[in-house]
């Protein structure tokens, strides 16, 4: 019995080791592409810039967003340093704010900073809401990170005129990912159910979930192009699978995807379609027979998992923030996500 066991640890850790080989959607090279813009509409319609006396104007000011993410991100900055989640929510809410008090645990356990998603300071370009109503958003896309990181995303939204603006996502940008492009007088925001798109932003993620879940199987798998993010879900997975079944080891695992619809943000594209940020919940089973342990697979779940007791079978539940754009109704383009985050946010034996 005592032989049985080492074996059965020196597999479980070769499995980790493995695992912890395959990038958990961590960041990516930074976009080779500038973001595209258009010309302006205020401009073209009088010819000098100015605007029409009927003309509606952006919900803030470029300024305004300057010092709205300045302040988000001295929260952000000193939670971080303090490895302090409860500072977070001052100005994190919404998924970020479960995606980043989960990498500050990570950060906490692993004291390694690259657990945690750099935001840089400096935006690449700023997209202003045309709207006079709330909730409102603001669609921020940084400069590259320090060590050429991509690009991050950053969705921040404001629930009445008497909340402070909050980070509410944060999307790096996949490599080389073709953006849509937005109109530099501000754009109107969307909501899950518009129509005149090739899927309603709400049945866009649905699909993307099921998808996810499902890959090439899935009916809808036709209609997304390839990304990154769906090529790590299935790398990992088939990873693991590979692993144990080259032991000869009996291993099961499923995870299921599941769309948060109370939790999509959208921003409308100057060619009528729309930039889609999304919560899909995952929940990542894996199972081994009854005398094994199942244990946790990368650094973030070791985190999450502390010194819990582990059993023949492991949960870990993940955040995948997902922005999609969704292209207009009747156009040749499929529907493709452009960004993604990842993290598991909690990991139990069960």
């Amino acid at each position: 019995m005592k032989r049985m066991r080492i074996m059965r640890k020196g597999l479980a850790k070769r499995t980790v080791a493995a695992l912890a080989a395959v990038v958990m959607l961590g960041s990516v090279a930074a976009c080779s592409e500038p973001l595209p813009t258009v010309q302006s509409k205020l401009a073209e319609a009088t010819g000098n810039g100015a605007a029409p006396a009927n003309a509606v104007t952006v919900a803030v000011t470029d300024d305004q967003e300057a010092q709205i993410r300045a302040r988000i991100l001295d929260v952000v900055n000193t939670a971080t340093q303090n490895h302090d989640a409860s500072l977070l929510q001052q100005r994190v809410t919404g998924p970020e704010l479960d995606v980043r008090t989960s990498e500050l645990t990570v950060y906490a356990a692993t004291g390694k900073q690259s657990d945690v998603t750099e935001l840089p300071g400096e935006a690449s370009q700023v997209n202003l809401p045309i709207t006079d109503s709330w909730p409102r958003a603001i669609f921020t896309f940084t400069t590259t990170t320090s060590d050429q990181q991509s690009q991050r995303l950053l969705v921040m939204t404001q629930d009445s005129a008497h909340d402070d603006y909050k980070l509410w996502a944060v999307c790096p940008l996949f490599q080389n990912a073709v953006m849509p492009a937005f109109s530099v007088d501000g754009s109107e925001l969307g909501s899950a159910d518009d129509t005149g798109l090739a899927q309603t932003p709400k049945d866009a993620l649905t699909q993307y979930a099921d998808v996810l879940q499902n890959r090439d199987a899935s009916q809808y798998a036709n209609e997304f192009e390839d990304d990154q993010l769906r090529q790590n879900v299935k790398s990992v997975s088939d990873k693991i699978q590979q692993t144990f079944d080259a032991s000869q080891v009996h291993f099961s695992q499923t995870e299921t995807f599941a769309l948060d619809d109370s939790q999509i943000e959208a921003m409308r594209t100057v060619d009528g379609g729309e930039l889609v940020v999304g919560r899909i919940n995952s929940v990542w089973t894996r199972q081994l027979d009854s005398n094994r342990q199942a244990l946790p697979a990368s650094d973030a779940e070791r985190a999450l998992f502390g010194g819990a007791t582990a059993t023949s079978s492991i949960e870990v539940t993940y955040v995948n923030m997902v922005a999609l754009y969704v292209p207009p109704a009747g156009s040749s383009e499929q529907i493709r996500a452009v960004g993604a985050q990842r993290q598991p946010i909690s990991v139990k034996a069960i």
